[in-house]
């Protein structure tokens, strides 16, 4: 099979369904209706899904336009191994709550390393996420 470099080897995965993982980290299921030379995005179906430890919630998005710039990387979902995944699905709102007290954890513990870190003369610049990594 001939490989065509760049955007136009998405082309191949009109269609199908696809895992795309954003820069702010998010992660978008969805059938794939259109792309553009800027692999621009459309998906169909989309569902946006959460993760956190073996847990994942889905929330239904409909149509959506991810601009190519902001796709970290994509990649066809196999349906067969889909159903074998080790995660159990949790509704929407527990999962929503568990992300939230992860980011809080996540929150005290960067607070105590910049305290630990201030004492011992030293700065802390905590990870600001995905946003600014271009």
């Amino acid at each position: 099979m001939n490989v065509v470099p760049g955007t136009a080897s998405l082309l191949e995965e009109l269609d199908k369904k696809l895992m795309v993982l954003l820069r702010d980290g998010r992660t978008l299921i969805g059938y794939l209706r259109s792309v553009d030379q800027f692999a621009n995005l459309v998906l169909h179906r989309t569902i946006e899904r959460i993760h956190v430890g073996k847990e994942y919630g889905d929330i239904p998005r409909g149509v959506f336009i991810v601009r190519g710039e902001n796709v970290v990387l994509l990649g066809e979902i196999d349906g067969d191994k889909e159903k074998d995944l080790p995660l159990s699905q949790v509704p929407v709102d527990d999962i929503l709550d568990a992300q939230r007290r992860e980011q809080e954890l996540k929150q005290d513990q960067e607070q105590l390393m910049s305290k630990a870190l201030k004492e011992r003369g030293l700065s802390y610049i905590p990870d600001l996420g995905h946003d600014d990594m271009f």
